[in-house]
């Protein structure tokens, strides 16, 4: 699971600079940084107040943060074919700031 790089990616898409989400979640640049590059573990608690400064449902974070060791042997193939077009979805949906 590649939580940090997840944050920072959808951080990223939404434009939102490094230290305005961390001010808004109430920790320092520093320390948004080391989660970002998994360098820390926040607690449940922080990830979900970035979550929500992040527009993201915490449980779809988690799902987006996802890589192929976090699966099942048994079920990698359909993981690899399912995989980038439901996150691809999942993020587009999340991420899109225009109304259609």
């Amino acid at each position: 699971m590649d939580l940090g790089a997840t944050i920072k990616k959808i951080r990223q898409q939404k434009g939102i600079k490094q230290n305005s989400l961390a001010e808004q979640s109430g920790i320092t640049q520093t320390y948004l940084s080391q989660i970002e590059s998994n360098q820390k573990e926040p607690n449940i608690s922080i990830l979900r107040t970035i979550s929500e400064k992040l527009g993201m449902p915490l449980p779809i974070l988690f799902f987006l943060s996802l890589d192929i060791e976090d699966v099942k042997p048994e079920k990698q193939i359909a993981y690899n074919h399912l995989a980038p077009s439901i996150k691809a979805m999942i993020s587009e949906f999340f991420t899109n700031t225009s109304v259609k």
